[in-house]
């Protein structure tokens, strides 16, 4: 099966244990307890950017009452995994290694470089704590809000309103348009040179995924596109999305942009597609 590089996450999530305040509390006292600081959405990376920097709960007591922890899930040894956002001390980046254990980087930067089943944990912490970050302020009444269920939930301290707030996964949808031999890649103005991707772009309600695909690939780029097939999903952690990966047949081939989301947009051949991941030159 397909396991894309934010998916594959091994560790349980155990939402049965998130409601349970005692045990989560024995959790953070045991010493085999393992925690992942972030600090503004940086997860911390050990020394060559290739492991989680893992730290005991020991290690960072200090802030376990005052700042947001979230529960990831369990080991195969029972191990129990947390995410703390460090967002608030703003000296943690100077403490360089971060209690000796590594550095905060930028996840995207260092995914393909982990091993198996890690960066699906630190996107998931990097969802939740992001989330965290967003919704202090309940969306009905607009008084603070509190965490709830591990970093599950989050719920109105106003005690008429009592609303409960739950993370959200908004759908989106990337896909590749082909025609023959060729497929269509587009470029936005933020890209870095050189940089070309498939297309992509939200669901909007009331759609199924093959009409966004269809929508979103009309609207990029002129291209009318037939059959749409499903490939495999991932998450996508900027902010909280689900991509889901589709190929779509072109009817059309002629190229118009938007000029708002694309800055460019072209065909090229699988030749070309297949030299480029292999880091061949043009």
């Amino acid at each position: 099966s397909i396991v894309n590089v934010f998916a594959g996450g091994l560790l349980d999530r155990a939402s049965d244990r998130r409601t349970d305040a005692d045990w989560l509390a024995a959790q953070l006292a045991s010493p085999a307890t393992r925690v992942v600081p972030f600090f503004r959405l940086q997860p911390l990376v050990a020394p060559g950017g290739h492991a989680v920097g893992w730290l005991s709960a020991a290690e960072v007591a200090e802030f376990l009452p005052s700042q947001p922890t979230v529960f990831l899930g369990l080991d195969g040894d029972g191990v129990a995994h947390f995410a703390l956002d460090l967002s608030a001390v703003e000296d943690a980046p100077s403490q360089d290694p971060f209690r000796g254990a590594g550095r905060f980087m930028d996840l995207r930067a260092i995914a393909l470089r982990l091993a198996a089943g890690d960066a699906s944990t630190l996107a998931t912490g990097k969802a939740l704590v992001d989330w965290h970050a967003r919704h202090g302020f309940c969306a009905v009444c607009g008084q603070r809000t509190g965490m709830r269920m591990a970093g599950y939930m989050r719920k109105c301290a106003n005690t008429e309103c009592n609303a409960e707030h739950f993370p959200r996964t908004d759908p989106v949808v990337i896909m590749l348009a082909v025609h023959g031999d060729q497929a269509l890649v587009g470029r936005q103005k933020a890209f870095p040179p050189g940089m070309y991707s498939a297309l992509a772009g939200f669901v909007e309600p009331g759609e199924c995924i093959e009409e966004a695909v269809r929508r979103e690939i009309f609207e990029e780029a002129g291209i009318r596109v037939g059959a749409v097939r499903y490939h495999s999903t991932q998450p996508w952690p900027w902010p909280s999305s689900l991509m889901i990966g589709c190929f779509a047949d072109a009817e059309t081939t002629e190229i118009h942009i938007d000029g708002n989301e694309l800055e460019e947009a072209r065909w090229v051949s699988r030749n070309l597609l297949a030299a480029s991941y292999r880091g061949e030159p043009d």
